[in-house]
């Protein structure tokens, strides 16, 4: 397991693919991330599977110290020569927004991305009207790189996609988020 200060971090297993569907099938929980539409189990199962092949993912579940499974985070495209990696995460839990959860996961995400992968660079898209991502981002030290405008169509218009990315030495040296 990956500790944080509310959080710890554990693989995803079989027995949680029950709560990714609840969890996308919830336009809310939905909203910024790149699954649009709800999803099956049987789509999720054989996405699970596919995960179980993939060398270059790490995907974890994000539990609080006292067990409670409220989301999901991951490395994605991990490019072992270039030492970068893409990272995704949601709470699936509502009651669970806006408490911390979700930057304590991130940064001990990065401290395992940085310490123990050794990669150099993390970086991530957003869109432009995820205030909640984005401060718990800005919080772990991320900084923005750039835009892609008018990047996302959803729920009839179209939005901007931010770009961050955040430095193994500059995170080292920063103090950790309360």
């Amino acid at each position: 397991m990956i500790y944080g200060k509310k959080v710890r971090l554990r693989r995803v297993e079989r027995e949680d693919i029950p709560t990714f569907v609840r969890w996308f099938n919830d336009p809310e929980v939905r909203e910024f991330l790149i699954i649009y539409r709800p999803l099956s189990t049987a789509e999720e199962e054989r996405w699970f599977e596919g995960q179980l092949e993939d060398r270059d993912s790490e995907m974890f579940a994000i539990e609080t110290t006292d067990g409670v499974h409220i989301g999901n985070l991951g490395l994605h495209r991990i490019n072992w020569q270039y030492r970068h990696a893409e990272l995704g995460i949601f709470i699936g839990e509502k009651a669970y927004w806006d408490k911390g959860y979700g930057s304590d996961a991130v940064c001990a995400l990065l401290r395992f991305a940085f310490g123990e992968m050794n990669l150099h660079r993390v970086f991530l898209r957003v869109r432009e009207d995820n205030a909640r991502g984005i401060r718990a981002y800005e919080k772990c030290g991320f900084r923005h790189e750039g835009r892609m405008r008018e990047a996302i169509y959803s729920q009839g218009r179209y939005y901007d996609e931010v770009w961050m990315g955040i430095l193994g030495r500059k995170f080292e040296g920063q103090k950790a988020p309360e």
